[in-house]
Order: C-alpha cells, then structure tokens, then sequence
C-alpha cells in the first residue's frame, strides 16, 4: 500500500462512520415509530409487526426475516462502533482532560460531543442487548409479547436507558453529519447551525416523549393482561385470525 492510499484511510474511515451512522440513525427514526403504534391500538401494533415478517407479502409470517433485519443492522453497528471507537478518549488522563477542556470553553457543540461520548459506550451494551434478542427471539414481538418482556422479564428499564441514549445518540450525531458535510448549509453558517439545534432539541424531545409513551403503555398491558390464565402469544394469534 503506497503513502497515498495510507493518508486516503482516514477520510475513508470518516466516510464509512458517516454513512453508517446515517443508515443507524434513520433506523432508530423509524423504529421508534413502529413501536410507537401501540398508541393506537393493540391491532395495529401487531399489524405492523406481521408486515415486518413477511405476512402481506406471502400470505403467512415469517419471524426469520426479523432476524435477518437485526442481524445486518447489528453488523452496521458493530462497523459504526469499531469506527468511531478510535476518536473516543484512550485513558482516564486522557477523558479527565477532555472534561476540562469541555468544562473551560463552555462551548455547547463540544458538550454535544462528550454526550456522544457516553451514549455511545451506554448504547454499545445495551445496543447489542436488544439486538441480541431480537435475533433470536424474533417471534417475541407484538402487543403481548412485547409488554411480557417489559413487565414480566424486566426488560422496562433496560428499554428506558436504551431509549435516552439512542435518541440523544442518533439526533446529535445527525446533526454533526448535517455540519461536518455540509448539507441544507445556508448563506450564514452561524444561523444554519443555530436552526439546527434547534431542530435537533425538538426531534430529541419529540422520540423521547414518543419512546417513554410507547413504554406506558407496553407497561399498561404487561400489568392488566392475565398471562398465566391467557398465554402471552395466543392473544396474538387470535388478533391475527381475526385480521384474516
């Protein structure tokens, strides 16, 4: 490998976090918002679940294919994770000066960078967490299965951190994207950006209070739904024979 392509891997790794990081971010927008369906009702979240897994395409479900989905956004992560690890603090010394720096120049754009930071060591655990088990557990999901988890397996405060720090996540480091590349760049850099934190302030505000909601009332029907005289997933089933 000649000189020239050596001083290309930088600008190509920045790239690739960018890319990744768009793709992730654009995912969690959306994920978000499936989820949140429960808001309108048990059916329509569950109707929105068996179209992920194939039903109106091929007429039957196919949970397979939520593993799959999970499985190459795991993959993207896993990149987009490797990638942007090399920019994080190496040491203690090394976070500590950071903090300082951060705390002397109250510059607000810095301290979006050291909240990404943290979200993004929170989010490499409890990221794989969630990811893990819907590879695995792909047929786990649905109005009933879904608020078993968060009520009867504990899983309510693992969704809450993973909530506050993917959003705050994925936003700031949409917003970075939107600065470091240059796009919907106005005539006045400084009133562009200040409209950006704008907008990233309401975004962020807005999938939180949407992610927290989803999550009451997932805690809502894990807590009045009698498991033990009606199973978690024949409640499913029912509402899917009655789509039918």
């Amino acid at each position: 490998m000649g000189k020239k392509e050596i001083d290309k891997i930088p600008a190509k790794l920045d790239f690739m976090q960018s890319l990744t990081g768009l793709i992730l971010g654009v995912f969690i927008m959306g994920h978000i918002l499936f989820e949140s369906s429960i808001l309108i009702s048990k059916e329509f979240m569950y109707k929105v679940t068996i179209m992920f897994e194939g039903y109106y395409f091929f007429g039957e479900t196919y949970p397979g294919i939520i593993s799959f989905l999970a499985s190459a956004i795991f993959i993207i992560f896993i990149i987009h994770a490797s990638i942007a690890i090399r920019k994080f603090p190496a040491s203690y010394k090394q976070c500590k000066i950071m903090k300082q720096h951060t705390r002397g120049m109250k510059h607000e754009d810095t301290s979006l960078w050291m909240i990404q930071i943290a979200t993004g060591f929170l989010m490499f655990f409890l990221g794989s967490i969630h990811l893990y088990m819907m590879i695995v557990e792909p047929s786990n999901i649905g109005p009933y299965a879904s608020s078993n988890r968060v009520v009867n397996e504990y899983a309510g405060v693992l969704y809450i951190l993973l909530l506050l720090s993917v959003v705050s996540h994925a936003f700031v480091g949409l917003y970075r994207l939107v600065l470091k590349w240059g796009f919907f760049e106005g005539k006045n850099t400084k009133v562009s950006r200040a409209r950006y934190k704008v907008i990233l302030k309401v975004f962020v505000a807005l999938y939180i209070t949407l992610g927290l909601a989803s999550l009451a009332k997932y805690t809502y029907i894990g807590l009045t739904h009698d498991f033990d005289e009606e199973p978690r997933y024949k409640s499913q089933t029912i509402i899917l024979e009655n789509h039918k």
